[in-house]
C-alpha cells in the first residue's frame, strides 16, 4: 500500500469514528436539551373564535412550563376543509421533531375511515398526548324557527349551517336519511363562529354540530336567553346536563344504522385533543405527555378554565390513541352502510 493510500485510510476511518460519534451524541440529547431554547407550534385546524382555538390557546400558554426545557408554545390557525388541510400538513409537511403539535379536528378518524375526500393523512400514525375533553356534539336551531324538538324537522325544514368536511355535514346527512328529518345543509363559512354570525343575521336557522362545552363557554348567554334550542346530542351516553335531549344513535330504527351512528359517535369521547405528527422520538412523545398531563391540572390553567365556563375532562394520550385507531379500525360492514349513507361526501 502506497504512503499516500495509507494516509487515506486512516483519515477516512477517523471520519466517519467522529461522524459516528456525533451520530451518538444526538440520540442521546435528551428531550430538555433538544427543546431548550425551541419554539413549538400548535396548529388549530379551525378559524379563531370557537373552542378548538380557545383550547389550543389555552394550552399554548400553560404547558409549556411543564415541557422539558420550557420552550415558548405559539398557536397558529390553519383552517380549510373541515380540519382535513391541517391535519394532511400534520401527516406530510410538518417537522417531526416535537416542534409542531396539533389540536386534532374530532372528526378525522371517521373522515379516514370512510376516505373522505382530500384525506391524505393516517391518524394510527399520530401520537395521541392528551385529550381535554369527553362532551359530546350537539345540533341545534335558533330561537326564531319554534323548532325546539328533533321530531319538528320530519315535517319542517331546518337550514343548518356547518363548514364543508366537518361534523355537522355528517350529523346532518346522518339525521336526514336515517330519521327522515328536513335539514338543509348550507356550507362555505371556514368555521363555527362564522355559522353563529350567519345564525344571528337569519342565513341559516341553526348549526349542524358544535361542542356542549363550546356552547357553554364560547355563548353562555345564548344559553341563559333560551337562543338556541338543543334538539340531538352526539355522543354514546346522554350528558347528565341534556338528559331530554336524544342522542344521534337513538334516532335510528335498525340494528345496522345504530352500528353506524355509534361509529361516527365515538369520536367525541375525545372532543378536543392534543397530538404529535408521526415518527417524533418516543422519549419526546412521552415528555410531551407528561407535560400535558402536568399543564391540564395546573392550578392556573384549571382557574382560567373554570373562568371561561369551559369543561375539562381529560384523558390521558394512551388511552386516546386506542379509542382514535379504534375508530379507524371499524369493521367493514359498518364502513360499508356508512358510505352508502354518505356517499356523496367520500371518495
Amino acid at each position: 500500500m502506497s504512503s499516500t493510500v495509507s494516509m487515506i485510510v486512516p483519515r477516512a476511518l477517523a471520519s466517519l469514528l467522529v461522524a459516528a460519534g456525533w451520530a451518538s451524541t444526538a440520540k442521546a440529547q435528551s428531550p430538555a436539551e433538544f427543546f431548550r431554547g425551541k419554539t413549538i407550534t400548535i396548529l388549530i385546524g379551525t378559524s379563531a373564535g370557537n373552542d378548538y382555538d380557545f383550547r389550543g390557546r389555552l394550552i399554548a400558554r400553560f404547558m409549556g412550563r411543564h415541557v422539558p426545557g420550557e420552550p415558548v408554545l405559539v398557536p397558529r390557525n390553519m383552517p380549510g376543509g373541515g380540519g382535513v388541510v391541517a391535519t394532511n400538513y400534520v401527516a406530510s409537511v410538518a417537522p417531526r421533531d416535537g416542534t409542531t403539535l396539533y389540536m386534532i379536528m374530532a372528526n378525522m378518524m371517521t373522515a379516514q375511515a370512510m376516505n373522505v375526500q382530500g384525506v391524505q393523512f393516517d391518524t394510527r400514525k399520530f401520537r395521541w398526548l392528551g385529550n381535554t375533553t369527553s362532551t359530546p356534539n350537539v345540533v341545534n336551531s335558533w330561537h326564531t324557527t319554534g323548532i325546539t324538538k328533533i321530531e319538528q324537522t320530519r315535517t319542517q325544514e331546518l337550514v343548518v349551517g356547518a363548514p364543508v368536511g366537518t361534523a355537522g355535514v355528517l350529523y346532518a346527512t346522518a339525521i336526514n336519511k336515517v330519521y327522515g328529518a328536513k335539514l338543509k345543509i348550507v356550507t362555505g363559512y371556514p368555521g363555527g363562529g362564522e355559522v353563529n354570525i350567519a345564525m344571528e343575521r337569519g342565513e341559516v336557522n341553526g348549526r349542524g354540530s358544535n361542542s356542549w362545552a363550546a356552547w357553554n363557554s364560547t355563548k353562555p348567554q345564548w344559553l341563559a336567553e333560551k337562543k338556541i334550542n338543543i334538539l340531538v346530542q352526539v355522543g354514546l351516553t346522554r350528558h347528565p346536563e341534556l338528559p331530554d335531549v336524544p342522542l344521534l344513535l337513538e334516532l335510528a330504527s335498525t340494528d345496522v344504522d345504530r352500528a353506524v351512528m355509534r361509529f361516527i359517535s365515538s369520536e367525541t369521547a375525545i372532543a378536543r385533543a392534543l397530538v404529535a405528527p408521526p415518527e417524533v422520538p418516543a422519549d419526546r412523545v412521552e415528555a410531551l405527555r407528561s407535560a400535558f398531563d402536568a399543564a391540564i391540572k395546573d392550578p392556573e390553567l384549571v382557574a382560567e378554565a373554570k373562568k371561561s365556563r369551559m369543561d375539562l375532562s381529560p384523558m390521558r394520550g394512551a388511552d386516546a390513541q386506542k379509542i382514535a385507531d379504534g375508530i379507524v379500525d371499524t369493521p367493514a360492514a359498518v364502513i360499508a352502510r356508512a358510505r352508502d349513507l354518505f356517499g356523496n361526501l367520500v371518495k
